[in-house]
């Protein structure tokens, strides 16, 4: 018995779950998984009747989601650095365009967001006005910054593709083995950044629809943004998995 606790303890996934859970990313992004699981099983229980797990559920999702805007107070540092970073660190016009806007649109969003969870705490007291008025801004910052990161996606992809395809299609020969092995070396370096590219903006596409919805510029019921909430927030534990490895 005790040979099977300790091997379920210290189980390597066990032992990357830790990992994970040590860092403030991986466990936001747990929590919001669980976050929009609830959100989009309170709605399906609700279409059933079962008003009392329903709310259970709706108080779950209501908790964490603070708790993720306490974890998130001083983030908008991270990404105003990240938009001064940019402009010396990213050489493409385009792109270093759209990653200043897109970092300036989630500073917009957190900084707001902080002033949301202050108010829902009665830290702040704003009336119910202008906190709705913080709130709609707050969304059009988020749905700017993910806007941006559209265009960054679609940008990139396009250059890595050209460049992939121009290195594909260049002149080599046996008697350069070393550099027909450095070109190959290249393609798949290029390849991988492409597809952690679209990756990026399969999940920008479908994050998209929160803001959008916020904003009433959409309709999508509960169900539907508890999924979508769901969806891209194993794809970034999916991410922040591989990176325990």
């Amino acid at each position: 018995m005790s040979d099977l606790a300790t091997q379920i303890v210290f189980h390597p996934n066990v032992n990357r779950s830790l990992k994970l859970w040590s860092t403030t990313v991986g466990r936001d992004k747990t929590y919001r998984t669980i976050q929009y699981f609830s959100r989009f099983l309170a709605w399906y229980l609700l279409q059933r009747d079962n008003k009392d797990l329903a709310a259970r559920l709706t108080a779950l999702k209501s908790a964490l989601g603070s708790g993720r805007k306490l974890m998130r107070l001083f983030k908008p540092i991270e990404h105003a650095q990240a938009a001064l970073k940019a402009v010396s660190s990213v050489p493409y016009p385009i792109e270093q365009f759209t990653t200043i806007g897109r970092q300036l649109g989630y500073f917009g969003y957190l900084s707001l967001d902080m002033v949301v969870w202050a108010n829902s705490i009665k830290f702040l007291r704003l009336d119910p006005e202008t906190a709705k008025k913080v709130n709609k801004t707050s969304q059009r910052f988020w749905l700017s910054g993910i806007l941006f990161s559209i265009l960054c996606g679609l940008a990139k992809t396009g250059r890595l593709a050209s460049e992939i395809q121009s290195l594909d299609q260049s002149p080599h020969s046996s008697a350069k083995g070393a550099d027909d092995a450095e070109r190959k070396v290249q393609i798949r370096a290029l390849q991988a950044a492409r597809a952690s590219a679209r990756y990026q903006l399969v999940q920008d596409s479908l994050d998209i629809w929160l803001p959008v919805t916020s904003l009433e510029l959409a309709k999508l019921n509960e169900g539907t943004l508890g999924l979508i909430g769901t969806i891209t927030s194993l794809m970034a534990l999916r991410v922040n998995w591989a990176k325990t490895a």
